[in-house]
């Protein structure tokens, strides 16, 4: 079984469709849970009511007080009873059959930790043409300059990795500080190199997109890497360089 963990924050306006694309999935055996991080839209209320129509398959784990997403998913996780953990946004999207070829990808590899390439899309989640293409494995220091790995196509085989190295850290980008630790400690990323999701792109400030993305990986090089300046700015470098080239 997949264990399908959402965190949920004033995602009323996507959740219906979150829920509803999940339940079209090709494969079949899989547990959704939702975290709703105290939102103040009601997204939780919209959940409740799901639930109640489509049965125990739904779960809704809801916070009182606002957490972050890191620990929303860490509740999800620890809430879990799959052998594959599998990480959606609420305001993502999934090709019909991303579980299925991802488990079948991943039980051909002996991959404990996969992700797949993804396609941006706009505002509406109407896709770009731009894909951005996962290499076939990934290895920590390759991590460092390349933040190719999007959350919501990441899946992990907890009969091959421990449960508690995939728990998230209350950081800035904590989803890519999570995968610089466990590459670290040893594990390689597999990527399966087919477009299986979508990534909503909001209209924002591209000017203060690109500066909170600075400011973000720069702390990771220097607080959760552990890297010296010099150390810092030959990555910082790459993925400089990449980040732009995915974006354009």
């Amino acid at each position: 079984m997949v264990s399908i963990v959402v965190p949920v924050y004033n995602a009323a306006r996507y959740i219906e469709n979150t829920i509803r694309m999940v339940g079209e999935q090709t494969y079949k055996d899989w547990e959704l849970i939702l975290v709703d991080d105290a939102s103040r839209d009601g997204s939780a209320e919209i959940i409740e009511e799901i639930i109640r129509k489509q049965g125990k398959r739904i779960r809704l784990i809801r916070k009182n007080t606002n957490v972050g997403a890191a620990e929303a998913r860490n509740a999800g996780i620890d809430a879990s009873s799959g052998r594959y953990i599998a990480f959606l946004d609420a305001d993502d999207v999934w090709k019909p059959d991303k579980l299925e070829k991802q488990i079948a990808f991943m039980e051909k590899t002996g991959a404990a930790f996969a992700f797949h390439s993804y396609e941006f899309g706009d505002e509406n989640a109407n896709p770009t043409g731009k894909i951005v293409h996962a290499p076939a494995t990934l290895k920590y220091k390759q991590a460092l300059s390349r933040t190719v790995i999007f959350t919501t196509t990441v899946m992990f085989d907890t009969e091959k990795i421990d449960m508690e190295i995939i728990h998230m850290p209350q950081v800035p980008s904590e989803d890519t500080a999570t995968w610089w630790r466990i590459l670290k400690s040893g594990y390689v990323a597999y990527g399966l190199d087919e477009n299986l999701a979508i990534y909503r792109r909001p209209a924002k400030s591209l000017s203060s997109n690109k500066l909170e993305a600075i400011g973000r990986i720069w702390f990771l090089y220097r607080n959760i890497a552990n890297l010296s300046i010099p150390q810092s700015l030959f990555y910082f470098g790459g993925w400089a360089i990449r980040a732009t080239l995915r974006r354009l």
